[in-house]
């Protein structure tokens, strides 16, 4: 069975767009993403939206939720675009000592927001600076604005006054799909937490 994208103009979305026409702004591409939970409910992994369908097709996941956006359709069958997918069987995932720590993913696990501040933060810093014998770890490193960053430098956060909400942790192995993934959609969130 062949899966296209829909085209309000009842064009064939295979072929070419005229030059100078704008995409469909409410079709969702078939390189979406969707998170894909075991079938304890655990974040496993992010699949294409393609992928996800062929899963659902086959009888190896269901759909926890979709959005109203139809993403594939056939002579006989539409699927709305799914966000969330679960397995209906239960996969074991090989254990992994530690998620690998990254710019990006502590970034993510901060919610993009300034350990120091709250604003949106663009950076990451230290909280006991390298130059003092600290170490590149999950449990060292949070996000920050560079203002922040700028202002902190090589202190400590004693030497300032400051306190940090919440101390920086590495993601459990359940919440590494949040730091691996590229930006977690908002229909993602509750399953994360859950799992974080």
């Amino acid at each position: 069975m062949k899966y296209r994208q829909p085209d309000p103009d009842g064009v064939d979305s295979s072929q070419e767009p005229p030059p100078g026409s704008s995409p469909n702004p409410g079709a969702l591409p078939t390189g979406s993403r969707v998170l894909l939970l075991n079938a304890t409910f655990e974040p496993l992994a992010v699949v294409t939206a393609k992928r996800a369908v062929v899963l659902l097709l086959s009888g190896k996941a269901e759909c926890v939720e979709e959005s109203p956006v139809v993403a594939f359709h056939s002579e006989n069958l539409t699927v709305n675009a799914p966000t969330v997918m679960r397995l209906s069987r239960y996969v074991r995932v090989p254990y992994r000592r530690s998620v690998p720590m990254t710019r990006a993913g502590v970034l993510r696990r901060d919610g993009r927001r300034c350990a120091y501040c709250s604003r949106r933060a663009d950076t990451i810093d230290h909280v006991i600076p390298r130059s003092r014998g600290g170490t590149h770890t999950w449990e060292n490193c949070v996000a920050a604005c560079r203002a922040c960053n700028s202002r902190k430098a090589d202190r400590l956060l004693e030497e300032l006054g400051w306190k940090l909400a919440k101390p920086p942790k590495a993601p459990s192995r359940a919440g590494a799909a949040l730091v691996l993934a590229t930006e977690p959609l908002p229909a993602w969130e509750p399953w994360l937490q859950a799992a974080a």
